[in-house]
């Protein structure tokens, strides 16, 4: 039998990803360099896999870097989560904390999430706001977002916790041409930043298309797709239920990136680390996804 991973060394194993770099995570755990890499060696001897590669720029997952990386983030959450509720760890976690969400995200994977949230802490106010990644990113630098779940520029890179990569599907009324010539599609206005990369994939596949209708709104563009006004790219989630997914000669739809950020210095706030554990379990439990993948 091989032995048993320890709690101290997943720490310093996921804090190293997270980080990019063993200096930064020994500066974050408050350990010398050499101590969080004799920890992350030993975790690598419990394993029997090798889990990080060290080069110059950093630190890089390797496969089974990733998958006990799942794992740790599972396993780090439920140990402070119990350690939280048993044997009088702290006061019960109260007040407010605010939390940015792309709109794509708010009627998906946030209900049930709040759900699980509010009878684990029922003491604590969540003030979500619920707008395009620009709104986003004003609040989080003038440090008025606790947490934001969506678009990874929002915050600085150093405070994202988890992001995945999640591919749009195309989407159209029953009926609709998709052989039209230009192709007319209803997109996210700008400053969107998933919209370029679904210009790209059609103008990369050799298909001309132009802009029939744009909006900053998730309803009013499913609205406008269910209506026959033009092709779309959403979340799985947020296709219309009137609408269908488009096939015929259209290219793959692009990959998006989601993150989940938080605010410098809220490690060790239990209701914060309730939430994202939440959020993510949601994310994956709902989104079509390529491997997860911490930073």
């Amino acid at each position: 039998m091989g032995k048993d991973f320890q709690t101290a060394d997943l720490r310093s194993f996921a804090a190293t990803v997270r980080a990019g770099s063993i200096t930064r995570a020994a500066t974050a755990l408050q350990l010398s360099q050499p101590a969080v890499s004799q920890r992350i060696q030993r975790l690598e001897q419990a394993a029997g896999e090798l889990l990080l590669i060290r080069d110059p720029n950093g630190v890089r997952l390797t496969a089974a870097g990733e998958i006990l990386l799942a794992y740790a983030e599972r396993m780090l959450a439920l140990h402070d989560e119990a350690r939280s509720m048993v044997g009088g760890a702290g006061p019960t976690p109260a007040g407010r904390r605010t939390i940015g969400l792309l709109e794509d995200l708010a009627i998906t994977t946030l209900p049930g999430a709040l759900a699980d949230f509010a009878a684990l802490h029922p003491h604590v106010e969540l003030d979500v706001t619920v707008g395009p990644a620009a709104t986003l990113r004003r609040m989080a630098d003038k440090g008025r977002l606790d947490l934001v779940f969506g678009d990874p520029t929002v915050m600085p890179e150093s405070t994202v916790r988890w992001q995945r990569q999640v591919p749009l599907l195309w989407t159209c009324a029953p009926g609709f041409d998709v052989d039209a010539d230009p192709l007319p599609l209803v997109m996210f206005a700008p400053p969107c930043r998933w919209r370029q990369p679904v210009l790209d994939a059609l103008s990369r596949h050799g298909l001309r298309w132009r802009i029939a209708f744009q909006s900053t709104s998730l309803p009013v563009i499913q609205s406008a797709i269910c209506a026959g006004i033009g092709l779309g790219a959403l979340l799985v989630d947020n296709l219309p239920p009137t609408a269908v997914r488009a096939s015929g000669p259209l290219p793959p739809a692009p990959l998006v990136d989601l993150a989940i950020a938080r605010r410098a210095g809220t490690d060790t706030d239990s209701a914060l680390t309730t939430l994202e554990r939440l959020l993510r379990r949601a994310a994956y439990n709902s989104l079509p996804h390529e491997e997860p993948s911490m930073v």
